[in-house]
């Protein structure tokens, strides 16, 4: 199944990633792609918010991995962009966080593709400049029924 979504401003994609944390359960991965600029982590603080994480949430892009367990259910937050190699994927113990308590938020998730679940959702974020600065296009791609209805 395939959702668009469209976001005017960060706001409107922060306010995305709210409602989807809301709804998140235990279990899910959520794979963010997008070029640099796209708006991945406004629409990971809105996940965040939405779970009921209160901390600062930023891209964890040099320690691969951020954990937030203050919410509802823990967020583990990756940002793969520099991973050199899936062994570093296996030196985190990345399965431990993919089928444990909490959602996976993992940004730049077409870089470990082959260790994604099928069962994951994959969100693509997209400037189209002709429709504004601030706009984005958010592609939702899941297996089966929508996840968050």
């Amino acid at each position: 199944m395939t959702t668009i979504l469209e976001s005017f401003c960060p706001e409107d994609t922060f306010a995305i990633g709210k409602k989807i944390g809301e709804k998140a359960r235990a279990g899910q991965i959520l794979c963010l792609d997008g070029d640099l600029g796209t708006g991945k982590t406004v629409f990971t603080q809105g996940v965040a918010a939405g779970l009921g994480v209160e901390e600062a949430v930023n891209s964890p892009t040099f320690t691969i991995l951020q954990i937030y367990e203050e919410g509802r259910i823990p967020l583990y937050h990756f940002d793969v962009y520099r991973i050199a190699d899936l062994e570093e994927m296996e030196e985190i113990g990345y399965e431990e966080y993919f089928y444990g308590e909490g959602i996976c938020l993992i940004e730049w998730a077409s870089l470990i593709g082959e260790q994604i679940p099928s069962s994951a959702i994959w969100i693509t974020l997209e400037k189209e400049l002709e429709k504004g600065f601030d706009y984005r296009r958010l592609t939702v791609m899941t297996q089966g029924a929508n996840p968050f209805a």
